[in-house]
């Protein structure tokens, strides 16, 4: 697992405020943490071009890189992935993936800093990886009847399993709180059974027993869909003009996501509806009102502020695509999600195209990457990493030792054989031969090749996998 302090994973990013320009962003004072100096690090080294695919997180199906993905990451240097779809192969694909774009991540497509790794993980419906290594979880509103207990238990081990196939954020919990009177009749959650109860207090405790259990496995936890999809008639995903005509700046609904940021959620998603009593003018993913008042002014959230989907969601297809990544940052959010990779190359472009004529959207801009870069450094992903040298060293099993949580010698010792015999799925016997060689291959979703002992193909693998680890 990665080496996150309660200390780190605490913080987030208040150290973003103040940063003035893309060039010229705050330093950090002498006492600001190892998170925020990390990300300052990062910051300084990053080409313009780079900090701005920060603030960028593009789909790709589960089942496989795409040719779209590879070049938006390689060539308009995204930073962020979520995988799409449904794929129910099990964990072990998954982990191959994962490596792989991790790999992506090289000095000249980010500077080094590694991809967030996202997928939809809720449950139920909503379950993009299935399969061996993956639990099958019910609907959240089955997930409210549990005992609270109960439900931390479960998501910590749901959180481990996503953790041990490279994913590192998961977009729930949904925290949005439909009435049971309309809940059939409320098409993006209510139809689905995404809700963990129909009262926000049954959704706060429930819905926060599902954020700390997954949250405790080491996984980035996104709190949806800001300020709630509750009251609403229609999908934001497949119908324009959806509004919400009941919610309020103080309304009972917005409980469970103030819940949710006081306990530290580092990544909070907006909708797409229009709120008509909060900003009617807008949807709340363009609104200022909705991101830069209610979210983080009156309930304090000083962490990431991602979008709903501004790829393919008819509830923006008003705007033209780079003009919905423009303003949903310049209404103060930070990570633009967008599943249609096609839809980069404008989005960036009009991104940067914004940020070098106008400098208060500039400074916007500088704000908003140095809060991921924060974020990224509180969830360990800004420490150092294994070289892809095939080499079985010191270094290599040391990071293995760690990953495996036994005591860190830097040998491979019987000890160490037997805790990854068990974590790969055959006899902990302490001796590594071609059993033990053919499982970890199975585990890291390589193909088998009859080896008998480590080789450097097996090791390099490895090598990128424990980088989507530590």
């Amino acid at each position: 697992m990665r080496a996150r302090s309660g200390l780190i994973r605490g913080l987030v990013v208040a150290t973003a405020v103040g940063v003035v320009s893309v060039g010229a962003p705050a330093v950090p004072r002498a006492e600001a943490t190892t998170a925020a100096g990390l990300a300052q690090a990062a910051y300084t080294r990053m080409s313009n071009a780079q900090r701005i695919g920060q603030l960028f997180m593009v789909g790709t199906p589960a089942t496989g890189l795409s040719s779209a993905a590879a070049t938006a990451i390689g060539k308009y240097h995204v930073g962020n992935v979520i995988l799409t779809g449904r794929s129910t192969v099990g964990a072990a694909p998954i982990r191959a993936l994962t490596a792989r774009l991790d790999r992506l991540a090289t000095g000249t497509a980010t500077a080094g800093v590694p991809l967030w790794i996202s997928t939809d993980q809720e449950g139920g419906y909503v379950q993009v990886l299935q399969g061996s290594g993956f639990s099958r979880m019910p609907t959240a509103l089955t997930m409210g009847t549990w005992s609270t207990t109960t439900l931390t238990s479960s998501a910590r081990t749901w959180g481990r399993q996503l953790r041990r196939a490279g994913v590192d954020v998961n977009l729930a919990p949904v925290l949005d709180t439909v009435p049971a009177a309309t809940a059939s009749t409320n098409p993006p959650i209510g139809h689905w059974q995404r809700e963990f109860g129909h009262t926000p207090s049954v959704v706060t405790t429930k819905g926060g027993a599902f954020l700390s259990g997954e949250r405790s496995a080491d996984l980035a936890m996104t709190a949806k869909h800001f300020p709630g999809l509750g009251y609403v008639t229609a999908n934001t995903d497949t119908t324009a003009g959806v509004k919400d005509t009941v919610t309020t700046t103080s309304s009972a609904s917005i409980a469970p996501f103030r819940s949710a940021v006081a306990n530290g959620v580092p990544i909070v998603m907006t909708s797409s509806a229009v709120y008509t009593k909060i900003d009617g003018s807008r949807p709340a993913v363009f609104s200022p009102t909705v991101i830069t008042g209610l979210l983080r002014t009156n309930l304090g959230f000083s962490g990431v502020v991602m979008s709903d989907d501004l790829g393919n969601a008819k509830a923006v297809a008003a705007w033209s695509a780079g003009d919905r990544a423009v303003r949903f940052i310049d209404a103060g959010g930070d990570e633009v999600l967008t599943v249609n990779a096609s839809t980069i190359p404008v989005m960036v472009t009009a991104v940067t195209s914004r940020a070098a004529s106008d400098s208060v959207f500039r400074g916007k801009v500088a704000t908003a990457v140095m809060r991921v870069l924060t974020a990224k450094a509180a969830e360990g992903l800004l420490g150092a990493r294994l070289a892809l040298d095939g080499s079985l060293g010191a270094h290599t099993i040391s990071a293995l030792q760690r990953w495996l949580g036994v005591s860190v010698t830097g040998t491979l010792n019987p000890t160490t054989i037997r805790a990854l015999q068990t974590r790969v799925g055959t006899t902990p016997d302490g001796v590594w031969g071609l059993a033990s060689i053919r499982a970890l291959q199975l585990y890291l979703g390589i193909a088998t090749d009859g080896a008998r002992t480590w080789n450097s193909r097996t090791v390099t693998q490895l090598q990128g996998y424990l980088n989507t680890q530590l």
